[in-house]
């Protein structure tokens, strides 16, 4: 059956493929996401879980998601603009129905996702929901194959969902590079605004020549890059290290109505602690990328959600320029900055500490870290200390290990990063407002 299946499949992809061809040119045009989408998302902390006999209130079922909604609307997020309200796999029937279409799980969601939808619609919320181009999904239920692609996009729309993510399992690199275009171009002919998240990167190693971001940039909204998130800090370390290790080709990828999306915030789960999870939050907001919880809104701690809903680093989360940060400084000492351009002349530095000892008083100056002459207005914006300092006053940062330091830098004129001398060499002015333009970085 599988080999069956697979040639039927190779041969619906020759016949699509002219029609498919040109589609790298075409723009996604809904207009969504200009900043990056924030809300909750239900894989990480409940996976799979449809046991919901055993287990009613953490199972995959419209429950839990009105649930998480009614957190969203009560508890002060949809305020800050967590609004996604996002289903991910094991929500549908094991079947299709009699017309081709995806159902749910009539047990789990007997309300169906329309009137789950409208709920989220009447709260001032959005709902996502979820579907894998092989197929199977992940999880084993039914996936949208290229001959499925039309009907399941006009499903969503018909259904009033706002934001669909398309994951890859049991597909392959010709089916992804046909399917991924495809699923955007059924999404724009439905009339519906709805949010295209693809995973197409992340299956084929995030990188160029295999990766194109040019492309990815007009087809879909944000994307995958890198593996799945788990709830401890080594993955959450892991994906901070890859993304900056391949910041040159990534940073350039994303902007308004187009991110890269390193994966969920862990944050309020199990396995983070207070200075790891400061450090999530702080590194996010720098990438620019979407922030969706995947924790229980109803249990969570104070401690979690006042990282979660600090409005000084949702705001540099947020900020309409789009231009992801940088790291700029890997000392062997194990201290990391990072640093950020802003609007309003302003930009987010980041001070990081891989070390595991001790906390390390860390000494520089503005104008080490390439900041011209001039005075600055500094917050903290974990403890809200603000200060003001001379580009080459020198200062020490406390960090904690596997913590951060954050601060909001602004400054009264325009910044313009100018020449510096660093191992006896002269580097060329590394940034210019007007053109937008990073950093040159030096390790």
């Amino acid at each position: 059956m599988r080999k069956l299946h697979l040639h039927y499949r190779m041969r619906f992809a020759v016949l699509v493929f002219a029609s498919v061809a040109t589609m790298t040119t075409f723009g996604l045009d809904n207009g969504l996401m200009r900043t990056p989408p924030m809300g909750w998302l239900a894989w990480e902390r409940y996976r799979c879980d449809i046991d919901c006999k055993n287990d009613p209130k953490n199972c995959i079922s419209e429950k839990l998601f009105i649930d998480m909604a009614d957190r969203l609307f009560e508890d002060g997020w949809k305020e800050l603009g967590y609004v996604y309200v996002n289903i991910d796999d094991c929500w549908s029937s094991m079947e299709r129905d009699k017309d081709g279409r995806l159902q749910p799980d009539p047990n789990r969601f007997p309300g169906g996702i329309q009137r789950l939808a409208r709920y989220m619609h009447d709260r001032g919320l959005k709902l996502g929901i979820y579907g894998d181009m092989g197929t199977h999904t992940c999880g084993g239920y039914p996936g949208t194959t290229l001959d499925k692609i039309e009907i399941d996009a006009q499903t969503f729309a018909d259904w009033e969902v706002d934001m669909f993510k398309f994951d890859g399992c049991y597909s392959n690199a010709i089916e992804q590079e046909l399917g991924y275009p495809l699923m955007s171009k059924a999404l724009n002919a439905t009339g519906r605004p709805i949010g295209y998240s693809c995973s197409w990167p992340a299956y084929q190693g995030g990188l160029p020549p295999k990766v194109n971001y040019t492309q990815l940039g007009q087809i879909c909204n944000l994307w995958r890059n890198y593996g799945d998130i788990q709830d401890s800090w080594n993955s959450v370390l892991s994906i901070v290290d890859w993304f900056f290790e391949n910041q040159d080709v990534l940073a350039p990828a994303a902007g308004p109505g187009r991110w890269n999306d390193p994966d969920m915030l862990v944050i309020g789960d199990f396995g983070l602690s207070m200075e790891q999870s400061r450090f999530q939050m702080a590194l996010w907001a720098i990438m620019a990328a979407p922030l969706f919880m995947s924790n229980d809104l109803r249990t969570i701690s104070s401690g979690a959600q006042s990282i979660l809903q600090n409005k000084m680093i949702i705001s540099i989360n947020q900020d309409p320029l789009g231009i992801p940060g940088r790291r700029i400084l890997k000392e062997k000492v194990g201290i990391e900055v990072f640093w950020r351009t802003l609007s309003n002349n302003a930009s987010a530095l980041v001070f990081f500490s891989r070390r595991t000892d001790m906390p390390y008083r860390y000494k520089t100056s503005l104008s080490k870290l390439n900041y011209t002459t001039g005075s600055y207005k500094f917050t903290d914006v974990y403890t809200g200390k603000t200060d003001v300092l001379k580009d080459s006053t020198e200062f020490v940062v406390s960090v904690n290990p596997t913590g951060v330091v954050m601060w909001y830098v602004s400054a009264p004129g325009k910044l313009k990063y100018h020449p510096f001398i660093r191992g006896g060499k002269r580097h060329e002015p590394a940034y210019d407002a007007e053109e937008n333009t990073f950093p040159r970085v030096f390790l």
